[in-house]
């Protein structure tokens, strides 16, 4: 079953507060978005690839793909959306082929281990959906009309990308119109009347959104050889 994946990196990268998304600042050297294709390409050297990039940085993207040769990789580009949800809609558009597997992650999730993607594109392949999370590892406290009481942390996970699906499933729910309330891909699909399946993660698999990101980012980078 051919799989693709689709690199969501249409953010402005405000909470970054740099001059360009965080997506294209560099890891140990490294733009952070040649990092993440490159996770994809470990796993899959003939795994299709499709990025949604935010318009004003579609040729530093073409300029990045040509520096670092990933131009002989299947690696399409779209222009990204007003919201996530219109930005993964872009990218599933391109995909002709229903009879697949497609992830869609997060472009500023550059360490998500091989297991990861394996987990997620497996399950996904037999289940027909799977999305990748990790254990809250600290208390935590509900906060409800200025009160606040304590919850049982083992009743919680944190959601991790590539959420994975059956590529013909996850078009459909795409069809649904927007709400606020899709918070990410697997709640368009829950939203269209699936249940989500749930893999393990790796706790690496950060989202870089912030300075102190890129400070664990870079240390990191120190014991990842994916590139």
């Amino acid at each position: 079953m051919q799989h693709y994946i689709i690199i969501v990196a249409g953010g402005s990268g405000s909470r970054m507060k740099s001059e360009i998304p965080k997506q294209f600042l560099e890891v140990a050297n490294i733009p952070i978005i040649i990092r993440t294709i490159h996770c994809f390409l470990n796993y899959d050297t003939q795994i299709k690839i499709i990025i949604s990039v935010h318009k004003n940085y579609k040729t530093l993207l073409e300029n990045l793909l040509q520096q670092f040769s990933l131009r002989q990789a299947d690696i399409q580009i779209t222009v990204g959306g007003e919201t996530r949800f219109h930005s993964v809609k872009n990218g599933l558009n391109l995909i002709e082929d229903e009879n697949s597997v497609v992830g869609i992650h997060d472009a500023a999730r550059p360490f998500v281990s091989q297991q990861t993607i394996k987990n997620c594109f497996e399950t996904a392949a037999a289940k027909g959906n799977a999305t990748p999370c990790v254990s809250v590892g600290e208390s935590m406290r509900k906060i409800s009309n200025n009160v606040n009481h304590s919850v049982n942390r083992n009743e919680f996970k944190i959601i991790q990308t590539p959420q994975c699906f059956l590529t013909s499933k996850i078009k459909a729910a795409f069809n649904q119109d927007y709400t606020s309330a899709f918070t990410d891909d697997a709640t368009v699909l829950e939203t269209f009347g699936e249940n989500i399946h749930l893999v393990e993660g790796n706790e690496e698999n950060i989202k870089i959104t912030s300075p102190h990101d890129l400070i664990i980012a870079n240390a990191l980078a120190k014991t990842n050889e994916s590139i």
